[in-house]
């Protein structure tokens, strides 16, 4: 028997007609999928009836005083992750240390607790710091960049003046790398005449 050759409609229909169970296959997963993470959410939303308002209270007391406000302050390669509380004892601790005994100087004192000086919360807060790389004065200053940048998710009122004091901005000065054929980024080897 000859072959009897398909019109361009014909191989297009069938064409469509092969795609469209494929959609209504699609459609029918995509309609599990949405069930499925309704039954979850409404699981999640349900609170169990058992449970008396005593026992959700305590459970809410639990977790208070575990929260903190977390951010991190920069300057050149040194990182500081600072973390504040509003209960406990109301000091400032850095890498374990009172910040007293970290930073030696009352100069480097000042410029760590100045944020918190700014906006008169120097009492107010228990802070927590952790603070690597970088010499004793870069460290300081990232420290005040991470207690600003954690005072502002405290309070977004205290935006303002922070901004306006500088203590907001990330310092992007950095040392230049060194070229090779130089000594140093810049400095180069004595030139000689003869």
């Amino acid at each position: 028997m000859p072959k009897v050759k398909k019109t361009d409609k014909k191989i297009k229909e069938e064409k469509v007609s092969k795609e469209k169970p494929k959609k209504k296959k699609v459609k029918k997963v995509e309609k599990e999928v949405e069930r499925k993470v309704k039954k979850k959410v409404e699981k999640k939303e349900k609170v169990p009836a058992k449970e008396s308002k005593g026992k959700e209270i305590e459970k809410e007391a639990k977790i208070k005083p575990s929260r903190y406000i977390e951010s991190i302050g920069r300057r050149k390669t040194s990182v500081a992750r600072v973390r504040i509380w509003t209960r406990g004892d109301k000091e400032i601790l850095i890498n374990g240390k009172p910040c007293e005994k970290y930073f030696s100087t009352i100069g480097l004192q000042r410029t760590a607790k100045s944020s918190l000086e700014k906006m008169n919360c120097l009492d107010k807060f228990r802070v927590q710091i952790l603070v690597k790389g970088g010499g004793i004065y870069s460290q300081a200053e990232a420290v005040r960049h991470g207690i600003a940048r954690a005072l502002v998710e405290f309070n977004l009122d205290f935006k303002k003046r922070l901004r306006k004091a500088g203590f907001l901005t990330r310092d992007p000065r950095m040392r230049e790398r060194k070229k090779f054929g130089l000594k140093r980024a810049r400095r180069a080897p004595q030139w000689r005449k003869r």
